[in-house]
């Protein structure tokens, strides 16, 4: 089997005037959630090999502070392509790290949501919402391409 983690960034700060949304850090309450999320990936021993993270402040400080409370030091790539991506071209870019066998992408919603109801359920508006600083993980087998239907969904956590 592969896995896939799917992490949405956690709460973040209100955009402020002149502030580009990319640019919005984590709260207070946000950082909270994400070293909450990594304590919970490394009581699962859910440690991935390689990481994929949007390049916004907030999902970069999500990582952060997920690898700084029981993850550890993973290989990390950062992606612009996650940022406002819709659940296709995040299929795409999972399906380009095929070789990987426990792959993380951290990014936003809709996106990740919908992704991740694509992959269970095979349909895109088939989902029920991820929180900020959320984890769904979801199981491929080994030689299955990403495709709709073909994941199964192993666990699903939240702050």
């Amino acid at each position: 089997m592969r896995t896939l983690i799917l992490l949405r960034h956690a709460h973040a700060e209100p955009v402020s005037d002149g502030q580009a949304d990319v640019d919005r850090a984590l709260s207070a309450e946000g950082l909270a959630e994400a070293e909450a999320a990594g304590r919970w990936l490394s009581a699962q021993s859910l440690v991935p090999d390689r990481v994929l993270c949007s390049p916004a402040r907030r999902t970069r400080e999500t990582l952060e502070a997920v690898l700084g409370n029981g993850v550890g030091f993973v290989e990390q790539r950062l992606v612009d392509a996650i940022y406002e991506a819709t659940a296709g071209a995040l299929a795409e870019l999972v399906d380009e790290h095929h070789d990987v066998e426990r792959l993380m992408l951290v990014g936003h919603n809709p996106g990740l949501e919908r992704l991740a109801a694509l992959m269970h359920s095979g349909q895109s508006g088939d989902y029920r919402g991820m929180p900020p600083g959320s984890v769904v993980v979801l199981d491929f087998p080994t030689d299955a391409a990403v495709e709709p239907g073909v994941a199964s969904l192993s666990a699903f956590w939240w702050p």
